[in-house]
């Protein structure tokens, strides 16, 4: 851990330094200093209470005593700058480091008062990457939060209706992406979790791996189910993704599912303490080559495996590492990442399978536990 002088103003609902610094969710942003090795949290008294719980690593610091001090001396309008630099003052600091997602206006603001403020290049809490055996427990509580979401989705698909036409009947009505998502999110959210954007998509919908998918589900057609829902209570996140088909499968579907499983378990065997991400991406995708799997444009549109194989996990969907063509990382023991390879041609649908994993210096973990079957 580096000892520089840290400053965060943020809530700790949307901003993970935030939360990863404070540890607890805070929906109103407040102050956070980390000065001479010591965490400082300053917060209005709404908080302070909740603080004495969830954060008994920092030093409390309320918000009204400073207000107070500033109007006694005389300053009529007082704000998180004028407070900051009164606390750096007290300590005899004159300069700051911030992430590089600091408010610009409160940078300006914070120079103005004769306070030097420096954006940090990189991961602001570098250590964040390496989870800790408390921080994998919560990442496997919200991917049991996933697995009852698409359990319940499942379970709708089984139980619904194929009419003439092939579209799928759910209690007598159309089943749509739409309906199919609320069941989905519904599940997520009394298992304790927030699911935004979750998808689910069939037919040519199916090959934009991030279009969240809209109108009639049918038979004998892939569909994709990705959620990552993040846990209420610990705001960590998980990801998950299963492709399955109402009915039969065409024999095009299968072979698709077939190498993407088999492309999963590759890459998850490359997970190890030190192996570079982008010979796990490589791997994939030279296993998807040899089996005769084009990628490219076709008809105006890609088509075959073109998106990364994974990436990093925790308090933000996407973190490091990245397992992606262009990345340069180095897998570290204790980094929970995603597998998720995929394949999508128009004509046949689009297959992806997504698993969460613990890297370890030996054998990978795979923290996720739901089964894979194509069809229900």
């Amino acid at each position: 851990m580096t000892r520089e002088n840290l400053l965060i103003v943020a809530d700790s609902e949307r901003d993970a330094n935030m939360l990863y610094a404070a540890g607890f969710l805070v929906p109103d942003p407040f102050i956070y200093l980390r000065i001479r090795g010591k965490p400082h949290l300053v917060l209005n008294d709404l908080e302070i209470d909740r603080a004495r719980r969830s954060s008994r690593h920092c030093r409390l610091i309320r918000l009204s005593t400073y207000l107070r001090k500033l109007k006694r001396e005389g300053f009529q309008t007082t704000d998180f700058a004028r407070v900051i630099s009164t606390i750096l003052r007290e300590r005899r600091l004159k300069k700051i480091v911030v992430p590089g997602n600091f408010p610009l206006a409160l940078a300006r603001e914070l120079r103005a008062l004769k306070i030097k403020v420096k954006a940090k290049d990189g991961s602001f809490f570098a250590e964040r990457e390496i989870k800790t055996s408390e921080d994998v427990k919560k990442i496997s509580a919200a991917l049991i939060m996933a697995e009852v979401g698409v359990s319940e989705g499942i379970q709708a698909l089984k139980n619904a209706k194929i009419g003439r036409d092939g579209r799928l009947f759910y209690h007598h009505v159309p089943l749509t992406s739409e309906k199919l998502r609320s069941i989905i999110e519904i599940a997520i959210i009394q298992a304790g979790g927030r699911a935004n954007h979750t998808i689910v998509a069939t037919g040519h919908q199916s090959c934009d791996p991030h279009e969240h998918g809209s109108g009639p589900l049918r038979a004998n057609q892939p569909i994709i189910l990705d959620v990552f829902p993040r846990s209420q209570k610990t705001g960590y996140f998980a990801d998950m993704s299963r492709t399955v088909v109402k009915g039969r499968a065409s024999e095009a579907a299968r072979r698709l599912y077939a190498a993407v499983a088999r492309a999963q378990d590759l890459a998850l065997a490359q997970l190890r303490d030190g192996s570079p991400t982008l010979q796990v991406h490589r791997t994939v995708e030279q296993f998807f080559k040899k089996e005769g799997f084009r990628t490219g444009r076709r008809n105006g549109r890609m088509e075959g495996f073109f998106h990364g194989t994974g990436h990093g996990l925790g308090l933000e969907i996407h973190e490091p590492p990245r397992i992606n063509p262009t990345s340069k990382d180095f897998l570290r023991a204790g980094q929970v990442v995603t597998v998720e390879p995929g394949l999508y041609y128009p004509g046949v649908g689009g297959i992806r399978l997504e698993d969460v994993a613990l890297v370890t210096t030996n054998a990978p973990k795979n923290l996720t536990k739901f089964e894979k079957t194509l069809e229900v």
